[in-house]
């Protein structure tokens, strides 16, 4: 099997140094990669894309420009994620599926 090359990160990324990156792992133009983000090998993290705090990604990934992905998201290996979607962690929106407000 081949040897990886090290991630490499563009530099207007901002990537906390808590975070993990994969060896051959690509993470570009304003993509913003949280504390405690586990990104595996191979992977892309495209121009824009937000990986939130704690945000587990698996090996061969492709997130796509400008898709958010929130805190407690696991992405499996080789999950492909298009340009601007958005993983959310809302448990309770504001709006019913009726349209009206919730309570509590």
């Amino acid at each position: 099997m081949p040897e990886l090359i090290p991630a490499r990160i563009a530099a207007t990324a901002d990537v906390d140094g808590r975070a993990t990156i994969g060896a051959g792992t690509l993470v570009w133009h304003l993509a913003q990669v949280r504390e405690d983000v586990v990104v595996g090998q191979e992977c892309i993290i495209g121009r824009g894309a937000y990986l939130g705090s704690g945000v587990r990604v698996g090996r061969r990934c492709k997130i796509q420009n400008y898709a958010l992905v929130y805190e407690p998201a696991v992405l499996e290996d080789g999950v492909f994620v298009g340009p601007a979607v958005v993983f959310t962690n809302d448990r309770f929106p504001l709006q019913s599926p009726r349209g009206r407000a919730q309570d509590g």
